[in-house]
């Protein structure tokens, strides 16, 4: 008896020992792979200077990295290297958390090889070459002395006509609308040159050399982002490439740049029944509030027709277009106070958020959107950018109104601010791992604001006001439709008149819109599934835990804990917690 004793507790101990060997291995292989990432991400900072400072870092500030093939091949050569590091490691050794985090990192190599190989864009996309964003990110930053971020841009200001020269070099045969995209941005790029930056020079404590210096550098970038201008404008390109960029081309960006558990081709079929079943609640919406607002004028026999009736009867009431910047700021103190009535969210007021008239190198792609500061920068200001109407006609700005009324407004800051981009984005900042603040996935990005729009009205934002949710369809709908067009354009070949018909006639959008929208499909790829990609898997993770936890389900936990997880892509978020 004794002997067997001796051999269970000798079994035991050895189990035991086995067991913390066990977990002091990996331990370790998660350490190691935490060194990993601070090695890579120093590493990365310095092939790519110009990223490090649009996320806060700011120790290359003074590097402009030229375009040409020699960059190219250090940037391919820097992923094949980080790629085979990456191999040394057992990825079902690692935690959850650095299992995500080896996926984003393979992907954004495997993904930074393919586009310099395959896509190619810089051959094609002359607006790619744009300086005014990197030089107004480091004038901008609070996070070190003004002189010393002119010093900066002093040194970096100097290889502006090497920069320029590749850039020429690099164009082989552009797209008409990437090309008009370029000659639009980059006017006004020059204001960042011979306006944003002499302005705040006056101000600072530089020596009259440096002040010099500046000024002489300031006017050569103007020089040579107006020859260019030039460049583009006087190019001979008689058979000018399709922006359509076609089934495996596409197929293939959807897979790097959305991640989802979904392909192109399910989530576009998944679209097309979404907008099946939007008819149908608009449908039924619309003939309720028909009596309202419409009730002498016979119910016409066509269903779209009458949605489209009603939706036109409600659009009239919005703001003007003078005020439609203030009208936005009046609304945000209002959806935190609602956040904060309903315990939805913790919104940390520490965080600025700042509307302000769009910036003119941003134009010609969205009508409002975010930037936010990077992980480097967690206290820097976001900015709500809003495009400005100054330049549209009367009847222009009336339809551009008319698709952002009253009802609409609310929504499109639900999903620019608060609880949307501007929340996520903070909460991304603050993820313990750096790698998924980096590495923000945009479906994941899009597809929290796009369902924030959802939950609040839920939660009864609105005051469950059939108007506002007839009008949140209409809104879904243009996400959905996003889907549709940007995947019937690039693999369908879809045309501008059949584009146009869905847009206006199925998604009720105004005709400004649609035609912006058109121009915006034309000029991207891919980046428009990422709304409707990202809320059908949030949505789809929600639903699963709430069946799941039953009354233990808790709304507030389920979003700072999806929340805490970065901006990973949602099919990791997802897998981390239905395994919790």
């Amino acid at each position: 008896m004794n002997k067997i004793l001796i051999v269970l507790v000798s079994t035991l101990l050895c189990s035991s020992c086995n067991h913390q060997n066990t977990e002091k291995a990996a331990v370790n292989i998660d350490q190691q792979f935490d060194y990993f990432k601070d090695r890579f991400v120093n590493a990365l900072w310095k092939q790519y200077p110009g990223w490090a400072s649009s996320v806060g870092f700011h120790n290359y500030d003074s590097i402009l990295t030229i375009p040409n093939n020699t960059e190219k091949e250090a940037g391919l050569l820097f992923s094949q290297k980080y790629l085979d590091s990456l191999k040394s490691f057992d990825i079902n050794s690692l935690s959850q958390n650095n299992k995500t985090d080896y996926y984003l990192i393979k992907n954004n190599l495997e993904s930074t090889i393919w586009y310099a190989k395959e896509f190619d864009s810089g051959s094609w996309n002359p607006a790619e070459y744009n300086i005014g964003g990197a030089f107004s990110e480091i004038l901008n930053t609070s996070q070190y002395p003004l002189e010393d971020r002119l010093k900066n841009i002093i040194l970096k200001l100097k290889n502006v006509d090497l920069y320029y020269a590749a850039a020429k070099e690099n164009i082989k045969n552009p797209t008409k609308e990437h090309t008009d995209l370029a000659i639009n941005q980059l006017s006004g790029a020059i204001s960042v040159f011979d306006t944003d930056i002499p302005e705040a020079a006056k101000s600072a404590k530089l020596s009259e050399e440096e002040k010099n210096i500046l000024h002489e550098r300031c006017k050569k970038a103007v020089n040579e982002i107006n020859n260019y201008v030039n460049f583009l404008k006087s190019m001979k390109n008689e058979h000018p490439r399709p922006f359509n960029i076609g089934k495996d081309l596409y197929f293939k960006k959807f897979e790097m740049d959305i991640q989802s558990k979904f392909t192109a081709e399910e989530i576009y079929q998944r679209a097309l029944q979404r907008k099946k079943e939007l008819h149908l609640k608009m449908y039924q919406a619309a003939t309720a509030l028909w009596p309202k607002y419409l009730g002498k004028e016979k119910l016409p026999n066509d269903s779209l027709k009458l949605i489209k009736m009603m939706i036109d009867k409600l659009s009239i009431h919005h703001t003007h277009r003078d005020s439609f910047q203030s009208e936005i700021e009046q609304q945000i103190p209002k959806l935190i106070e609602f956040i904060k009535q309903k315990d939805l969210i913790y919104i940390d007021p520490s965080k600025p958020l700042v509307v302000r008239k769009e910036p003119a190198y941003m134009q010609g792609v969205a009508g409002a959107s975010i930037s936010s500061p990077g992980p480097y920068d967690k206290n820097g200001n976001t900015y709500y950018n809003v495009g400005t109407l100054a330049n549209y006609s009367a009847t222009e700005a009336e339809s551009y109104l008319r698709e952002y009324n009253d009802y609409i407004l609310q929504i499109l800051n639900i999903h620019e601010a608060i609880p949307g981009h501007y929340t996520q984005l903070v909460y991304s900042n603050n993820s313990p791992s750096i790698i998924k603040s980096l590495f923000g996935n945009g479906a994941m990005i899009e597809g929290w604001a796009v369902y924030t729009e959802l939950m609040m009205l839920e939660n009864e934002y609105g005051n469950n006001a059939p108007e506002m949710w007839l009008m949140y369809y209409k809104w879904h709908l243009r996400s959905v439709c996003n889907t549709i067009l940007d995947y019937s354009i690039h693999v369908n070949k879809m045309s501008e008149k059949e584009a146009l018909q869905l847009l206006i006639n199925e998604a009720f959008q105004q005709e400004a819109e649609a035609k912006g929208k058109y121009k915006r499909v034309s000029l991207t790829q891919v980046q428009l599934c990422s709304y409707f990609t990202g809320f059908t898997e949030i949505y789809d993770l929600r639903e699963t835990l709430r069946q799941k936890k039953g009354n233990s389900f808790n709304l507030k936990q389920f979003h700072e804990h999806f929340l805490s997880y970065g901006s990973a892509p949602v099919k990791y978020i997802s897998e981390a917690m239905l395994s919790n």
